[in-house]
């Protein structure tokens, strides 16, 4: 099981990942709250962007809108715990279930009509966007005026697992045993049968029905792993954030956020939405002290306005990561540093 799990890694990648882990592991112990924080985040989007990257890297289908399954997730768990009283895990049971449920809707319907490629993407945009519209209008959900969660001074300061509350080194450990589970998860997915038939899908779908593989079963198989696990991240974000309000959880905006981490990293790689989230955040937070730094009075003398500066920056250099390593960075890693055994007989950068 374990050869089978990561038999394509050799000494050397086997000892990254475990110092990798480690390292995650024993972080909070040294780790400032700023960088607790921001580790936090960078875990979060991996975590997101492994679930989008089953889509995409794995069965070749492209979502725009996965918004939609994380926000399904947010709000069913935030309304019944702030309504209702009841623990994340309910409402991870059934936002989890119901994003599901959701993802196997617009599946079927795609793929009953041939819908597929860059019009299942806006299919996934346009039922994002009615969500939205209809939870914008569902004063039991707090309409746009927002989902709060309620928080008490006491609460932040314990570890109470159960229902999500306390210091930030819970919600650190929290998401990084996410991630680290979604990481392993989808390895043993991609050596299943379900993975290779996802592959051969992605690559030749025409090919694979051919030799009598079932389109669309497995089809679906992806979609409703991957929106459980965004729902999944939609509880986390919940509680971590302890708001919610519809235009910015199924917002574009917030779906392209997802697809991000995984670009960089590497799109069908195992590791690359998690390399591309270490990559990208730190980057954006560098840009930020850079930007404030420009505008220190004592340092320029005057106060200078850079309005959408760091924006700007920050789409040249992903731009830049992309056009330079269409394949993502995580491949490239992979080839220098030696991480992965026969890279001429297994998908580079698994």
């Amino acid at each position: 099981m374990i050869d089978r799990l990561f038999g394509d890694l050799t000494r050397a990648g086997l000892a990254a990942l475990a110092a990798f882990v480690l390292l995650l592991l024993v972080l909070p112990g040294f780790a400032t709250g700023y960088i607790l924080s921001v580790t936090t985040i960078i875990l979060y989007l991996a975590f997101v962007g492994q679930a989008w990257n089953l889509m995409l890297g794995f069965a070749g289908l492209l979502s725009i809108g996965h918004a939609l399954f994380m926000g399904i997730g947010a709000y069913a768990s935030a309304y019944l715990f702030a309504r209702h009283g009841l623990p994340p895990i309910v409402g991870l049971i059934v936002g989890g279930g119901l994003a599901v449920a959701v993802g196997a809707a617009i599946s079927a319907l795609a793929f009953r009509f041939a819908i597929g490629g860059v019009y299942f993407a806006l299919l996934t945009i346009a039922f994002a966007e009615f969500t939205r519209i209809m939870v914008d209008h569902a004063r039991f959900l707090g309409g746009t005026e927002g989902l709060f969660l309620p928080v008490s001074a006491e609460s932040r300061q314990g570890f109470d697992l159960f229902h999500l509350r306390g210091r930030p080194e819970m919600f650190y450990y929290v998401i990084m045993l996410l991630c680290l589970g979604a990481h392993a998860l989808c390895r043993w997915l991609l050596t299943s049968r379900a993975g290779y038939y996802w592959r051969a899908v992605r690559d030749n779908p025409q090919a694979a029905e051919a030799l009598g593989v079932n389109i669309f079963r497995y089809r679906m198989y992806a979609v409703m792993v991957s929106s459980g696990m965004a729902a999944t991240a939609g509880v986390f974000y919940a509680f971590f954030y302890n708001n919610l309000f519809p235009e910015q959880i199924f917002s574009v905006e917030r779906s392209i956020e997802m697809t991000l981490a995984p670009i960089v990293g590497g799109v069908g790689t195992l590791f690359g939405p998690i390399f591309g989230a270490f990559v990208l955040t730190p980057l954006g937070e560098v840009l930020t002290w850079a930007i404030e730094w420009l505008q220190h009075e004592e340092i320029i003398g005057k106060q200078v306005k850079v309005d959408g500066v760091k924006l700007l920056f920050w789409g040249i250099a992903v731009a830049a990561i992309v056009l330079l390593q269409p394949r993502g960075l995580w491949p490239w890693a992979c080839k220098r540093l030696g991480l992965i055994r026969a890279p001429e007989d297994r998908e580079e950068g698994r």
